[in-house]
């Protein structure tokens, strides 16, 4: 019984890895997760003494030189584990399956050996970018960071690179593993060397096997002119790379537009409070009003009442099909009286103009 195969490991496995594989299968095949089940039971007990013996380096040295768990009756009884926090939701798959499904699954069904897999269109990323009120009316060139994954270029994506040629750690040059359930004993070809027993090719260093690195990039955002707040914009092919050769993902951006303290949008309409003052409204005047383009004057006709709008064509939120317009609502503003000859004028033009204001007010 090969106590790496047992585990799943390479011989250059560190402790670390072995720590981890026997609290993997551990969980799985404990007797107390497994009552009842001699089968699991004795399976713990192989995997226990795999780890007693690869834990230690001392054993552990000895069984690689041996090639087999030493025999002279000092092995130490298995250690427990604390299995408090663990999962035991988690699935395997070939040589670590639980299941009778599994294993013969992995017999009748053996691995496809150079046959790629199916190529796995690239998961979508989403950001968020926040542009002011200008930038969103008239458009304009961003950037977005983001984090990502993408085709490690040490191996093109495929988790390996070529090396020398020799024996393969994995089935130590058999080309097939074997690995035991209960009492029953199981073989397959050896999946990394497919089955030569040679090993042409080592995981890459750069990426560890997974052929795709993580990455941050500053992607470009071409925010468009009128773009409305809480939009959504793609940008294609930026989010996490494929798998397999499939295709890379894209990045969704939503928009967050800032407030203006001057102007409200509407559609593609631009909304402005001008304040005027009382002689302004009542005798008339030219006044200058802002817009995002500069100042533009515009009439004020004698009798303009609070609250009246105009409506200054083409000077709202240009798109490619045509311009909203700017709507100007006058907000009438009442002069401070700090004197008493403005109080005489301001009673004298009450006298002057007596008319009932609040007549439609009346039952």
């Amino acid at each position: 019984m090969d106590f790496y195969l047992l585990l799943g490991l390479d011989q250059q496995a560190s402790t670390a890895d072995i720590k981890r594989a026997y609290r993997r299968l551990a969980r799985r095949y404990h007797p107390g997760i497994n009552p009842g089940d001699r089968a699991a039971e004795a399976m713990y007990q192989r995997i226990a003494e795999a780890y007693e013996t690869l834990v230690d380096p001392e054993r552990r040295q000895r069984y690689d030189t041996a090639g087999s768990a030493p025999s002279d009756g000092t092995a130490e009884p298995p250690r427990s584990v604390e299995f408090a926090g663990f999962d035991f939701t988690v699935t395997a798959q070939g040589a670590q399956a639980s299941t009778f499904t599994e294993l013969f699954a992995d017999v009748l069904h053996p691995a496809a050996g150079d046959e790629p897999g199916k190529p796995e269109i690239g998961a979508d990323i989403h950001a968020a970018l926040t542009v002011s009120f200008v930038e969103a009316v008239r458009g304009a060139p961003r950037q977005v960071v983001v984090t990502r994954q993408d085709v490690c270029g040490a191996c093109r994506g495929s988790g390996h690179v070529r090396t020398t040629e020799g024996r393969c750690v994995h089935c130590h040059g058999s080309g097939r593993v074997r690995w035991a359930r209960g009492h029953m004993v199981f073989a397959k070809a050896c999946a990394p060397c497919h089955g030569s027993g040679r090993q042409r090719h080592q995981r890459c260093a750069i990426c560890g096997g997974h052929g795709r690195i993580v990455r941050s990039d500053a992607v470009p955002v071409a925010v468009p002119a009128g773009v409305m707040d809480g939009a959504r914009l793609r940008v294609a092919e930026r989010g996490h790379a494929g798998r397999n050769g499939g295709r890379t993902g894209d990045l969704y951006v939503s928009i967050n537009v800032q407030a203006h303290p001057l102007y409200r949008r509407e559609g593609d309409d631009l909304h402005l409070q001008l304040p005027i003052a009382v002689h302004e409204a009542v005798l008339g005047a030219r006044v200058e009003v802002p817009t995002l383009d500069g100042p533009i004057k515009m009439r004020i006709p004698p009798g303009t009442q609070a609250g009246h709008r105009f409506r200054v064509s083409g000077r709202g939120v240009r798109r490619p099909h045509g311009a909203g317009d700017l709507v100007v609502e006058v907000k009438l503003v009442l002069p401070p009286v700090v004197d008493e000859r403005s109080r005489e004028l301001i009673r004298e033009f009450g006298r002057l103009n007596h008319a009932d204001v609040r007549r439609d007010l009346q039952a």
